[in-house]
């Protein structure tokens, strides 16, 4: 069954869809798999390299998000490094541009960047000058939503260049790490969670 939320905005209900359709998010579940111990001992690694892998459930998942954002958004914003294939396929599905949120020292030629704390130290990303046009519909997308301060630093990045980011969609949600309370007052998609 689908998780929905109704939030008040503006004096209309609005009701979204928090997590795909329940035959979508079996397919994705049959097609993750569990690493323990990875990379260090005490974590259980979500790998999407079975999901990626088949065409069939990769191509449900472009399919769908196309469904959700189609004639919606001018531009997909993928963030390092696994949501670049995400977000590479869903951009060229919905005939719009892609623009890479890289780590710092990433990407050539003038950049703007964003640093954001981690659990220990700090990090940077950064995205291209001139990359979006400003009040560009941008949805921002990545494999997992974890504790969700990546997914923070990516949106605030791309809404300082002037983007006028409409959501985040990720494939996985790890709801134990909180990831969605640090987005709170966005609009959080996944597409299954564990």
């Amino acid at each position: 069954m689908s998780a929905t939320l109704t939030e008040e905005s503006g004096g209309d209900d609005v009701a979204e869809e928090l997590h795909g359709p329940p035959v979508l998010r079996d397919l994705v579940d049959s097609r993750l798999r569990d690493i323990p111990d990875f990379p260090k001992p005490g974590i259980l690694f979500k790998d999407i390299g079975p999901l990626i892998g088949d065409p069939i459930a990769f191509d449900a998942v472009i399919q769908h998000c196309m469904g959700r954002h189609g004639g919606r958004v001018d531009l997909v914003a993928g963030i390092e490094a696994r949501g670049f294939i995400f977000g590479g396929a869903l951009a060229h599905a919905l005939g719009v541009g892609f623009v890479p949120v890289r780590k710092a020292g990433k990407l050539p030629g003038a950049v703007v960047e964003r640093s954001y704390a981690l659990e220990y130290g700090q990090a940077t990303l950064a995205v291209q000058e001139g990359a979006v046009t400003p009040g560009a519909k941008v949805v921002v997308v990545d494999d997992v939503l974890a504790t969700g301060g990546t997914a923070a630093a990516a949106c605030e990045l791309l809404e300082s260049v002037g983007a006028d980011v409409v959501g985040i969609d990720v494939v996985l949600e790890l709801r134990a790490l909180g990831g969605r309370a640090t987005l709170a007052g966005r609009s959080v998609y996944s597409v299954t969670t564990d």
